[in-house]
């Protein structure tokens, strides 16, 4: 049956990313694999942006809320940033320390050993407890029997520009795009990219869920137009990395802080000025992207993308019964 509804799309969307989500359940709890927590981790994420997109259409039970998954998904998380930081600190930094250093490092890595055992004990009592049971119920009863509003009935073609546009004025209107801009393009004091990432920190983690959320959101909807869409839409996800290692370095540097001291980079100058280094290539990355988003012409042409489809015959739904 072809899509001409947006709630035949809505019921499509959510019902894939429900399964994904739910998929990896036994092999994150059997904590073997990294990779199946993270993969959950998405799942949930990509579902809420779907809830988050199609909100207008579809009327859920309270039990299958945003809100909910979006703090299964910050249980998740705390695991997940536990692992990246582990893996990199081990892999990436420890070999090229003095013994001396790697001393005090290994001594912060066992501290984190600690602090995930506990909270993948959280992620177990979340998995095998009530909520969680009522919120999987809850989503295959609606799966069963869906309900939506009356727009639902909208042809999708013609809602999936007013579904976007508003993502998108949201996004350009982000404070965290004027973040250092004031620091010119050739400028390179460590001092002053440090202070900026510190005091501004919170700000460009922000930016990076936005974008991150704007990026699930257009990939449902481009087979609906054409390659300079697509472009966009991988040019969201290269700036949603950039920004993720911009905040591993704060997240990091603030573990460090809380489990040594403020002066932890006096015990750790090697590994301080690693990062240093790293840092000021990241903010380097950073710059031409922050002058592109900002320029009237881009924004301008970006607002134009997503108003424009690649009318096309309707792609095939599995059933789901719009009144």
């Amino acid at each position: 049956m072809a899509i001409e509804r947006l709630g035949d799309y809505a019921y499509q969307a959510v019902q894939k990313h429900f399964k994904k989500s739910t998929k990896p359940e036994a092999e994150v709890l059997a904590d073997t694999d990294p990779e199946a927590l993270h993969q959950m981790r998405v799942g949930m994420r990509r579902l809420r942006t779907a809830l988050m997109v199609f909100e207008s259409a579809i009327d859920l039970p309270k039990t299958v809320s945003e809100t909910r998954i979006k703090k299964f998904a910050q249980v998740l998380g705390a695991v997940r940033d536990i692992d990246v930081m582990q893996a990199k600190l081990t892999e990436r930094y420890r070999p090229d320390l003095d013994r001396k250093e790697q001393k005090q490092l290994d001594k912060l890595l066992d501290n984190m050993k600690k602090q995930r055992k506990q909270a993948f004990a959280d992620v177990e009592d979340l998995l095998e407890g009530k909520r969680y049971a009522d919120f999987k119920q809850g989503f295959q009863d609606w799966l069963d029997a869906p309900e939506f509003f009356a727009i639902a009935a909208l042809p999708i073609q013609s809602a999936v520009p007013d579904l976007l546009l508003p993502l998108i004025s949201n996004l350009l209107l982000h404070p965290g795009w004027l973040v250092g801009a004031e620091l010119e393009n050739h400028s390179v004091d460590e001092k002053a990219i440090a202070t900026q990432l510190q005091e501004q920190s919170e700000s460009l983690h922000d930016l990076r869920k936005q974008i991150k959320r704007v990026r699930y959101q257009t990939e449902f909807f481009t087979q609906f137009y054409g390659d300079e869409f697509a472009s966009q839409v991988e040019d969201f996800q290269n700036i949603q990395e950039v920004l993720g290692q911009i905040q591993d370095y704060s997240i990091l540097k603030d573990f460090m802080a809380d489990a040594m001291h403020t002066n932890w980079h006096k015990d750790l100058p090697i590994l301080a000025q690693r990062l240093g280094h790293e840092q000021i290539s990241l903010w380097k990355t950073w710059q031409p992207i922050q002058q592109r988003y900002l320029d009237a012409e881009f924004r301008s042409r970006l607002r134009a993308i997503v108003s424009t489809l690649r009318w096309q015959e309707a792609p095939q739904a599995e059933s789901a019964s719009v009144s």
